[in-house]
Protein backbone atom coordinates (compact mmCIF):
# COMPACT_ATOMS: atom_id res chain seq x y z
CA UNK A 1 0.00 0.00 0.00
CA UNK A 2 2.70 2.52 1.01
CA UNK A 3 6.37 2.37 0.06
CA UNK A 4 9.34 4.19 1.55
CA UNK A 5 12.55 5.06 -0.31
CA UNK A 6 15.94 4.26 1.21
CA UNK A 7 16.50 7.99 1.97
CA UNK A 8 13.14 8.30 3.73
CA UNK A 9 13.71 5.11 5.75
CA UNK A 10 17.11 6.36 6.86
CA UNK A 11 15.61 9.70 7.96
CA UNK A 12 12.73 8.01 9.82
CA UNK A 13 15.24 5.85 11.74
CA UNK A 14 17.36 8.94 12.50
CA UNK A 15 14.51 11.03 13.90
CA UNK A 16 13.18 8.19 16.05
CA UNK A 17 16.69 7.42 17.35
CA UNK A 18 17.31 11.12 18.06
CA UNK A 19 13.99 11.33 19.90
CA UNK A 20 15.03 8.39 22.09
CA UNK A 21 11.72 6.53 22.02
CA UNK A 22 8.97 5.45 19.67
CA UNK A 23 8.21 2.53 17.42
CA UNK A 24 7.40 4.33 14.18
CA UNK A 25 5.48 7.17 12.60
CA UNK A 26 1.79 7.71 11.94
CA UNK A 27 0.80 9.04 8.56
CA UNK A 28 -2.61 10.52 8.06
CA UNK A 29 -4.60 12.99 6.04
CA UNK A 30 -6.53 15.95 7.40
CA UNK A 31 -8.85 18.46 5.78
CA UNK A 32 -7.07 21.79 5.42
CA UNK A 33 -5.33 24.18 3.04
CA UNK A 34 -6.12 25.56 -0.38
CA UNK A 35 -6.73 22.22 -2.09
CA UNK A 36 -8.52 20.45 0.73
CA UNK A 37 -6.21 17.75 2.15
CA UNK A 38 -2.80 17.71 3.82
CA UNK A 39 -0.50 14.99 5.09
CA UNK A 40 0.10 14.68 8.81
CA UNK A 41 3.10 12.93 10.37
CA UNK A 42 3.54 12.17 14.05
CA UNK A 43 5.56 9.85 16.23
CA UNK A 44 4.00 6.63 17.49
CA UNK A 45 4.86 5.34 20.94
CA UNK A 46 1.76 3.15 21.29
CA UNK A 47 -0.34 2.32 18.21
CA UNK A 48 -4.05 3.04 18.16
CA UNK A 49 -6.35 0.02 17.89
CA UNK A 50 -7.63 1.35 14.55
CA UNK A 51 -4.16 1.80 13.01
CA UNK A 52 -2.99 -0.31 10.12
CA UNK A 53 0.73 -1.06 10.40
CA UNK A 54 2.87 -1.18 7.28
CA UNK A 55 6.48 -2.26 7.59
CA UNK A 56 8.85 -1.11 4.87
CA UNK A 57 12.68 -1.12 5.01
CA UNK A 58 12.57 -1.65 8.77
CA UNK A 59 10.24 1.31 9.35
CA UNK A 60 6.83 0.95 10.90
CA UNK A 61 4.29 3.27 9.31
CA UNK A 62 0.93 3.45 11.04
CA UNK A 63 -2.09 4.65 9.08
CA UNK A 64 -5.56 5.31 10.47
CA UNK A 65 -8.35 3.58 8.57
CA UNK A 66 -9.94 6.84 7.40
CA UNK A 67 -6.72 7.91 5.66
CA UNK A 68 -6.03 4.58 3.91
CA UNK A 69 -8.23 5.39 0.92
CA UNK A 70 -6.22 8.58 0.22
CA UNK A 71 -2.82 6.94 0.64
CA UNK A 72 -3.11 3.81 -1.50
CA UNK A 73 0.04 3.53 -3.63
CA UNK A 74 1.80 6.41 -1.85
CA UNK A 75 5.61 6.62 -1.96
CA UNK A 76 7.41 8.52 0.79
CA UNK A 77 10.77 10.02 -0.12
CA UNK A 78 13.14 12.40 1.66
CA UNK A 79 14.57 15.17 -0.50
CA UNK A 80 16.91 18.14 -0.22
CA UNK A 81 16.49 21.15 -2.49
CA UNK A 82 18.97 23.91 -1.69
CA UNK A 83 18.41 24.92 1.92
CA UNK A 84 15.08 23.07 2.14
CA UNK A 85 14.69 19.44 3.07
CA UNK A 86 11.82 17.22 4.08
CA UNK A 87 9.58 14.32 3.28
CA UNK A 88 8.01 14.26 -0.15
CA UNK A 89 4.81 12.36 -0.80
CA UNK A 90 4.35 10.92 -4.29
CA UNK A 91 0.66 10.09 -4.38
CA UNK A 92 -0.81 8.49 -7.53
CA UNK A 93 -4.31 9.43 -6.32
CA UNK A 94 -3.59 13.16 -6.18
CA UNK A 95 -5.35 15.24 -8.85
CA UNK A 96 -3.40 18.39 -8.03
CA UNK A 97 -1.73 20.51 -5.37
CA UNK A 98 -2.08 24.07 -4.23
CA UNK A 99 0.56 26.58 -5.32
CA UNK A 100 2.47 26.41 -2.05
CA UNK A 101 2.53 22.60 -2.10
CA UNK A 102 1.06 22.25 1.39
CA UNK A 103 -2.20 20.59 0.37
CA UNK A 104 -3.57 18.35 -2.35
CA UNK A 105 -6.87 17.14 -3.77
CA UNK A 106 -8.14 13.71 -4.76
Amino acid sequence: MITVTDRAAKKIHQVIDRRGRGIGIRLGVKTTGCSGLAYVLEYVDIPESTDQCIECLGCQIFVDLKSCVYLKGLEIDYVRNGLNEGFEFLNPNSKGECGCGESFRI
